[in-house]
């Protein structure tokens, strides 16, 4: 670790290749308390990767026993700025743009950041004028440049990953789903014996948004496999993301494409894929009842707007104005239909042994929000920590989620951005404070994986996709182009990426770190935090069948399906038959769609979905499917993420003092207090009686 030494304490601790463009001594950060907060003294520096201030006396020394970069609230990464405002009691504030000149000394800067955090830092009053100019402009230039992708040097990048930092053992093992391997021993787990690991996309021809490797039904040939491809919205086919031990398949997909003019054998490959071997599947359009991604962005941004005015006003959370314009967001609310959603989907799979596929557009955003969400109520594993970043790494990053685009870390194109994978980690955090015992992990662990985010230097939330990520690996790649006459040729490319985006890594060099390597930005002590001390053991298990023997075993039901076959779409709490799956309009299916109408006049009360108390016949015992209760008040504002700079709404969140220990324990305890009726009522609803 190298830094630049002050005179009478400490230096900031850099990584090789990070170099500290300006530095203030004498600055005082605010930090607030519900006692009415106080400033901290210490050093503001400005980096080309980070804002960071070191408090005097603090031991950020050499000491590798220190937490590492980025590892606390006084750092931000030049990315995750969103707002820069500087303050002088002469003068009006002024928000800093890569062009704004700012024409007078600040007295105080404020940085907004996008993960909520508001840090402020007051300058010394007397003589030290130049440095709060100099330092100021110096992080405005620098996080311009952060903006446009510029000033992060692959060399500062590549250090994160290599072993000049002390990395920690690995504590929560994690599937990163980048080899045969690793898909192979998931769907061992899952004992989803109708199914088979497809090396079919290992080369990225058929599709580059997807995965190398996709789970497909037996006996259904790669060969056959690529005819189905072309006819999906991005090449984006149905595949298995979870099987329920009764004997359901989740599938997800893209949309039918409908400018693609599939044959009769076409068609014959993308029913196999579609029903899974069942003789019925459900299609559940998940762009119907979600938010759009769009809809998402201008909530989240009205969220955080709403948050810095509360941080400015000091106003009380429970003020009706305030909570008028939360609810005026619709954050709130989309959480609320992700969750009923997810509800609807885990309750149907377990009730009925049919397919249930996920469709979406692309593919790429509530599919992924909706298949973690239903995984994260069904199975018990997914609730741990190893099989939550499992989860994650599978159903996220592997699966495409366009985190470059959606995050727009660099302000690429606004357009785009959306954080879809923010919302699903509000949807966990309601589940978390629902059923507290039936999760490993923590609101701190939570907390840390939606700061993680907006950190520019781990390499999970920072590409599209796979094939991005490893393009990233070498300037320059061989790239295999598959051709009937040739087959697989070698093809030398060049690197597609826009230019600026993000830097590449040398051939040869390290690669950066993952979002799971805790270690080299959170202590053992913050670490240990991530764990939740009342976690149920006993609920979960590692074996193949995690969810228990709950429903009535049928069979296999990966045989191959009866001369009919119906795809059923979810209405109004019962299963239709639709007029017209497909968009293509040809003689063939002409014909199926007027057989799917026929089966629909048969369609009997046996295959509908229950209703009301009957919905409850085949659930699984408590702790094992996890069905959030969704209405008004159940739906809570997640409080330490979003109002971080107000003392009020974080009292009892941080304890700092007696005060604040008491008040935490006043807090746990009224929680204990919710458990207990919860343990009281439960039982009363599985057996039919009222609770007492």
């Amino acid at each position: 670790m190298s830094g630049r030494r002050k005179r009478n304490g400490p230096a900031l601790r850099c990584i090789p290749g990070e170099h500290i463009r300006e530095e203030a001594t004498h600055v005082s950060k605010s930090v607030p308390s519900r006692d009415g907060g106080g400033y901290v003294p210490g050093t503001l520096y400005c980096t080309n990767l980070r804002v960071a201030f070191l408090p005097d006396g603090s031991a950020n020394t050499a000491d590798c026993s220190c937490p590492l970069f980025l590892h606390s609230d006084h750092d931000v990464a030049l990315s995750c700025i969103r707002r820069l405002v500087a303050v002088n009691s002469f003068t009006k504030a002024k928000v800093l743009t890569g062009t704004s000149t700012l024409k007078f000394i600040p007295e105080e800067l404020i940085i907004y950041c996008r993960d909520f955090r508001v840090l402020r830092f007051r300058f010394h009053e007397s003589g030290l004028e130049p440095q709060a100019f100099r330092v100021t402009m110096a992080i405005v230039q620098a996080q311009e440049s952060s903006s446009r992708g510029r000033g992060l040097e692959p060399a500062a990048l590549r250090n994160l990953g290599n072993s000049q930092l002390k990395k920690e053992e690995e504590e929560f093992p994690t599937l990163l789903f980048e080899t045969l391997r690793d898909w192979e021993k998931e769907l061992k787990r899952l004992g989803a014996a109708g199914w088979r690991v497809s090396p079919v996309n290992e080369r990225f021809d058929m599709s580059t948004s997807l995965p190398k490797y996709l789970w497909v039904p037996n006996g259904f040939l790669d060969n056959e496999l690529k005819r189905a491809f072309v006819h999906f919205n991005g090449r984006r086919i149905p595949r298995l993301c979870w099987h329920h031990p009764g004997g359901s398949d989740l599938l997800r997909a893209a949309s039918f494409h409908a400018d693609s003019d599939p044959e009769k054998e076409d068609m014959r490959c993308v029913e196999t894929l579609m029903l899974a071997g069942h003789s019925q599947c459900v299609i559940v359009e998940t762009g119907a009842d979600l938010p759009s991604p769009a809809e998402i962005q201008q909530a989240h941004l009205r969220l955080w707007g709403l948050s810095l005015c509360l941080v400015d006003s000091f106003a009380a959370p429970a003020d009706e104005k305030w909570l008028s314009g939360l609810e005026g967001t619709r954050w709130l609310d989309y959480v609320r239909v992700c969750l009923r959603k997810a509800s609807e989907v885990a309750v149907l799979l377990a009730e009925r042994s049919r397919s249930v596929i996920l469709q979406e557009t692309d593919d790429r955003d509530l599919n992924c929000l909706l298949a973690s969400l239903v995984q994260v109520i069904s199975d018990p594993y997914a609730r741990t920590i190893s099989g939550f970043q499992s989860l994650v790494q599978r159903e996220w990053v592997a699966a495409g989620h366009a985190f470059q685009q959606r995050h727009n870390l660099w302000q690429k194109n606004e357009r785009d951005e959306s954080p879809v994978f923010l919302l699903f980690l509000d949807c966990v955090w309601q589940l978390l404070r629902q059923f507290p015992q039936s999760f490993e992990f923590t609101e701190a662990y939570l907390l840390a994986l939606h700061d993680s985010t907006c950190v520019p230097f781990l390499s999970t939330f920072l590409f599209n996709c796979q094939w991005e990520r490893g393009r990233n690996n070498q300037h320059r790649f061989l790239n295999q182009l598959y051709t009937p006459i040739n087959g697989w040729r070698e093809t030398l490319c060049l690197e597609i990426l826009p230019k600026d985006s993000y830097p590449a890594k040398e051939a040869g060099g390290a690669s950066l770190p993952s979002v799971w390597d805790w270690g080299l930005r959170y202590s053992l002590q913050q670490r240990a935090q991530f764990r939740n001390p009342g976690y149920r053991h006993g609920s979960n298990s590692h074996g193949p069948v995690q969810n228990g023997s709950f429903l009535p075993q049928t069979g296999h039901k990966m045989e191959n399906p009866p001369g009919n076959w119906a795809v059923f779409l979810p209405s109004k709490g019962s299963l239709s038959l639709p007029a017209q799956l497909f968009p293509w309009k040809n003689g063939s299916l002409s014909k199926k769609v007027s057989r799917w109408a026929q089966l629909s006049e048969g369609l009997g009360e046996q295959d509908r979905p229950s209703r009301g108390k009957s919905s409850l016949r085949h659930l699984p015992p408590r702790g094992l499917l996890l069905l959030p209760s969704h209405a008004g008040p159940f739906i809570q504002l997640w409080k330490r993420c979003y109002l971080r700079g107000n003392p009020e709404a974080q009292a009892g969140l941080f304890a700092s003092s007696i005060a604040g220990l008491t008040e935490e324990l006043r807090l746990l305890q009224e929680r204990l207090s919710n458990w207990q009726a919860w343990e009281s009522y439960s039982p009363a609803v599985e057996n039919g009686r009222e609770p007492h």
